[in-house]
């Protein structure tokens, strides 16, 4: 079992690899690790109107920038957890190249569902070549989810997948979705990639599907049991951005 330090040590070892989203390599010691600085990716000022859900009516949203628009709003009795369930885990606030983040605790341990929802895919076989260009096979065995507050929630590079799990079945909050592992392209280091996004196309976007928002403050929350949501931050990204990674 790794030490807390160790494992914190790894998180920035792996964080400046291609572990998520670049082609493979070796590491070595010389290498800088590469972060991507929350602020240096924050989304274009929202048009008026953009922290309202795709439903809303059209009375709520302002004619006027100067008037005040309502939020989307969390679903009643939504409840989020931490999506591993391991005592000794380490994650970065930052990610290479896009936000997302990677979360490091040992292979085998539980990769979880962060809340409600419907698997909407599973990648079941680890199809990934080492040194090929960025793409959806990157990330291995994976399992994304449509949480019932709107939002798409991503885990990658899994050792397998749990029982049961396949497109189209409900899960709940915290029910295993498969085992943390170094599949695809994590460069041999156990680790869960996890990304935060709207369901867009629902499948096959794997641009945004590996996530758009930055996970850290979300993770932090929900490891102190807390309940803080990213669906206004989600309905935000996807207005500015129209699902555009």
């Amino acid at each position: 079992m790794l030490s807390l330090r160790s494992i914190s040590i790894l998180t920035v070892a792996a964080c400046s690899l291609a572990a998520c989203g670049s082609p493979g390599g070796t590491p070595s010691a010389a290498v800088t690790p590469e972060f991507v600085l929350p602020s240096q990716t924050a989304a274009a000022a929202p048009a008026p109107g953009a922290g309202l859900p795709e439903n809303a009516p059209a009375a709520a949203v302002s004619a006027s920038p100067t008037r005040a628009v309502a939020p989307a709003k969390v679903p009643v009795n939504v409840k989020y957890v931490f999506p591993v369930k391991a005592s000794n885990v380490a994650f970065h606030p930052t990610h290479s190249k896009y936000p997302a983040t990677d979360i490091f605790a040992d292979c085998g341990k539980p990769a979880v569902a962060t809340t409600s929802g419907v698997v909407l895919e599973v990648s079941r076989k680890d199809a990934y070549v080492k040194g090929q260009p960025d793409g959806p096979l990157n990330g291995g065995l994976s399992v994304s989810i449509a949480g019932d507050d709107g939002v798409r929630y991503y885990g990658s590079h899994l050792s397998k997948i749990a029982s049961g799990i396949k497109a189209g079945v409900r899960v709940t909050p915290g029910q295993q979705l498969g085992s943390v592992g170094h599949t695809g392209n994590a460069n041999g280091v156990c680790h869960l990639h996890y990304g935060i996004s709207p369901p867009c196309a629902k499948t096959g976007d794997w641009k945004v599907r590996r996530g758009v928002i930055w996970p850290a403050t979300y993770l932090t929350s929900w490891r102190k049991k807390g309940g803080k949501s990213p669906v206004a931050e989600v309905a935000k990204w996807k207005k500015a951005h129209n699902c555009k990674a």
